[in-house]
């Protein structure tokens, strides 16, 4: 009887063990995500961006003091959201950062240096002066190569509204794209900040920019046959806007995902009252992460994208209590790091979204 009781102990202790590893990494589960960090910049003056605001002596007065504090806070967010999934990001994508600086900065902070995360970024053309970029656990993901893809119309489908001299004048953020393996598998992540609607920007622009993503992904799965592709970024769009469901094919359920087409998970989210941010008290996803149909439909045996919530979404957008304003007219809001032109030492204006592949 002993004996017997000794043999379900230690099968109930190496359960406890094989559990613990699992949450902590030891199974083939990786998290992709994508958070718009809200004008990360430095306190330098740089010629070549627009970072007048975030000087010293600029309308923001973006002292050291406050880039140390808006640094600890992207961290913390990071930080958090391992401690909620048991581990860490293995691709975390990013945008509105000044500089490849500010991000060295980010992985050094010390509430998470353990993640050793490595960097991708390029310097892009943007007029505000702000680039995406993407971090990358190492020992989960294989670095194979990367491009920075301009933004340009030339031989687009879609109607541009711009005319000639308008669109040589025009600028906005490159896309990124990283490529490498995980678990072997081929990948593809590609990092959008498609132009905003300020200042009448129209729907033709962000739809451009999503065409430019598709056209590349599926010149990526000619390539390599096979290959898992995710689509992530700030799109300026909801998942139902022509950018995402026309240019991109973004579908709502994976039954209707076919080979050319992408799976947007944020798609039935929204429509069940979902937010990433928040304008004029309108909720949108404008934080997105598609998969195309190789990591949607993967067989048996090979990395795809897994229901997050509940069991049935398959996306999920972080929203703590200490990333939303507790109190005020903005309750419920994403706490910002400015609010009405003053410094309010918070978050970001977005809440971070991501997915879970596995096997």
């Amino acid at each position: 009887m002993k004996r017997i009781i000794y043999i379900i102990s230690a099968l109930l202790l190496l359960a406890g063990v094989s559990a613990s590893a699992q949450k902590k990494g030891g199974s083939r589960n990786y998290i992709v995500g994508f958070y718009n960090l809200e004008n990360l910049f430095d306190i330098y003056n740089d010629p070549a961006k627009n970072d007048e605001e975030y000087l010293p002596d600029g309308a923001n007065h973006w002292t050291q003091a406050k880039y140390e504090k808006k640094v600890h806070n992207m961290a913390q967010v990071i930080a958090a959201m391992a401690k909620d999934n048991g581990r860490y990001h293995t691709i975390l994508g990013v945008s509105e950062i000044e500089n490849r600086m500010v991000l060295e900065d980010l992985v050094a902070d010390p509430q998470i240096a353990d993640a050793n995360y490595q960097i991708v970024h390029y310097d892009g053309p943007d007029r505000r002066g702000v680039d995406v970029a993407l971090l990358y656990k190492p020992e989960q993901f294989k670095y194979l190569d990367s491009e920075s893809i301009p933004f340009t119309f030339e031989g687009t489908n879609v109607e541009i509204t711009l005319d000639q001299a308008a669109q040589d004048y025009f600028r906005t953020r490159d896309i990124l794209m990283v490529h490498g393996t995980i678990d072997g598998e081929h990948f593809a992540f590609y990092v959008l900040h498609l132009p905003s609607r300020i200042g009448g920007k129209g729907q033709d622009l962000r739809s451009r920019g999503a065409e430019i993503a598709y056209n590349h992904a599926q010149q990526m799965m000619k390539k390599y046959p096979g290959i898992k592709i995710a689509v992530m970024g700030d799109m300026n769009d909801d998942p139902f806007d022509d950018s995402m469901a026309v240019w991109l094919h973004g579908k709502e359920k994976l039954s209707e995902v076919a080979p050319e087409d992408f799976f947007n998970p944020f798609l039935s989210m929204i429509k069940d009252g979902y937010g990433s941010l928040c304008y004029q008290y309108q909720w949108s996803i404008y934080d997105q992460v598609l998969v195309n149909s190789n990591l949607a439909l993967a067989p048996q045996g090979g990395l795809k994208i897994m229901p997050i919530i509940k069991g049935k979404y398959y996306g999920r957008i972080f929203k703590k209590p200490f990333l939303t304003q507790q109190k005020g007219q903005y309750k419920g809001q994403p706490f910002r790091t400015f609010s009405g032109g003053a410094f309010i030492g918070g978050y970001s204006d977005h809440f971070p979204s991501y997915i879970l592949i596995s096997k």
